[in-house]
């Protein structure tokens, strides 16, 4: 029975174990910080439950527009929400607890075994057959025998000298959770994915929110359209959006941290966020005595099964950068142990994975871009369907938001698209489904869709596409 070694217990990690002793191998997870890893414990799980809660939110806040008012006891009418941000964080944490939890639960079912504490490579690894050092909390080790190694240590926030957080008014992203007050004035240093995710999510739960962008735009690396629509919702909202404007440090006196800019302007708030990337958890693991090399950022390289350039190694998740996502991570770690243990496997392609950005509105993406056809990388025709001609979404009083489809010239097969609207990030899956199974625009085009719904304008948008010969 060939062994396998885990380290990290994150999406990378567990998803790997799984289909690992599927498929008949022993497997032993050697994990440091809880099962689920950050994606379950500090970052995906947590933030996603506190959007959920903004979302709501931000459906009440806009419920007059519907006819809905709200009334107190008296039959006076309500006009202020309120939020108990003690009450959401402990709901947030109690949901990521319980998450790893069942997530251990099933690994230990299906007998994978669970060490706690770190894990290196040790002699012999990177030679299709070696060792790997567990540590535990307590200092003791163990060796652990490994035919094949996967590596899932994920990534954690990234922090300057001049911008160290105190996890009380100056946060990373995973220490937002320990608030017991709503913030009065939140600072976002970050316009990525990370901090338009959380600018947007503190604003809708009524945070005075400031986002400082190094770039000119929010969302610098997604689609240029839903950008502008977002960027264009949050300062309606009353977000004060400041583009082209480098942070230079964060400090705090007494209740107050102050942004200072490059430029030398200062913001002044109550709370500040980085979002600021990531660096991934590759030191003190052994891997250049294993032949396993890393990029100038200290991003573990690895192939498209997952390979690292050591025999027997392999790497997935966070610390291999690239797309760094829950998905994307189990994905790589199915790929990697179906290749070492010979199943069929089907190499991960970059263009078939599917992101969501979870802003209000949200914006997912697949495939291809426009920017990409633009630049002439690939030929295909675009169509863009704005949502306030929908039917469901006039409706729902959704008059921000759109869908995009790009398809390649001449055959019109579906190979990118983009939605912006409420729950993007379901509404995005036909797209990604044909993308990945090369439908094209008239095949998606005449899949019955429900009348009214949202996904009718995908229909719509992939009608528009449709080509006379």
């Amino acid at each position: 029975m060939p062994k396998v070694v885990i380290i990290g217990g994150g999406p990378g990690g567990y998803e790997a174990a799984l289909v690992a002793q599927q498929l008949g191998a022993e497997v032993t997870v050697v994990d440091r910080d809880g099962i689920g890893g950050s994606a379950v414990l500090t970052d995906c799980v947590p933030s996603k439950t506190l959007i959920a809660t903004a979302e709501v939110m931000t459906d009440m806040a806009q419920a007059a527009e519907l006819g809905i008012s709200f009334e107190d006891h008296d039959g006076d009418a309500a006009t202020q929400l309120g939020v108990d941000l003690a009450k959401v964080n402990a709901r947030v944490k109690s949901l990521a607890a319980a998450q790893s939890a069942d997530i251990e639960g099933r690994l230990s079912r299906r007998d994978i075994r669970i060490v706690k504490g770190t894990g290196r490579l040790g002699p012999g690894a990177g030679a299709a057959g070696g060792e790997v050092i567990a540590t535990a909390p307590d200092g003791s080790e163990e060796v652990l025998h490994a035919d094949s190694v996967l590596i899932a240590t994920g990534a954690r926030p990234r922090v300057l000298a001049s911008a160290q957080p105190d996890g009380e008014r100056i946060l990373t992203w995973e220490q937002v959770y320990d608030l017991d007050e709503r913030p009065e004035h939140m600072i976002v240093v970050g316009s990525g994915v990370t901090g338009a995710e959380f600018a947007s999510a503190y604003l809708a739960l009524g945070s005075q929110v400031t986002l400082v962008s190094s770039r000119d735009r929010v969302l610098p690396g997604e689609d240029a359209d839903a950008a502008e629509v977002l960027q264009d919702v949050l300062e309606r909202r009353g977000m004060n959006i400041l583009g082209n404007s480098r942070m230079a440090s964060v400090a705090r006196e007494g209740d107050a941290v102050t942004v200072t800019l490059m430029d030398g302007r200062t913001v002044t708030g109550s709370h500040c966020i980085l979002a600021l990337g990531s660096i991934p958890n590759t030191e003190d693991l052994g891997l250049e005595a294993a032949g396993v090399q890393v990029d100038d950022g200290g991003f573990i390289r690895i192939d498209k099964v997952s390979r690292t350039t050591a025999p027997g190694v392999y790497a997935a998740g966070d610390c291999t950068g690239g797309f760094m996502l829950a998905s994307v991570a189990a994905m790589a770690g199915r790929v990697a142990m179906r290749h070492f243990l010979g199943d069929a496997v089907q190499p991960v392609d970059l263009k078939e994975i599917s992101s969501n950005v979870f802003t209000s509105p949200e914006i997912a993406t697949v495939g291809w871009s426009e920017a990409a056809v633009t630049s002439g990388a690939i030929e295909a025709d675009v169509v863009k369907l704005d949502l306030n001609g929908n039917p469901r979404a006039k409706m729902q009083g959704i008059t921000d938001g759109f869908v995009k489809l790009i398809a390649r010239r001449g055959s019109g097969v579906v190979v990118g698209g983009v939605v912006v609207g409420p729950r993007a990030s379901e509404l995005i899956h036909p797209i990604s489904l044909a993308v990945k199974a090369n439908l094209t625009v008239d095949q998606l085009a005449n899949a019955f869709t429900v009348y009214p719904s949202l996904s009718g304008s995908t229909a719509e948008a992939a009608r528009r596409l449709h080509r006379v010969d």
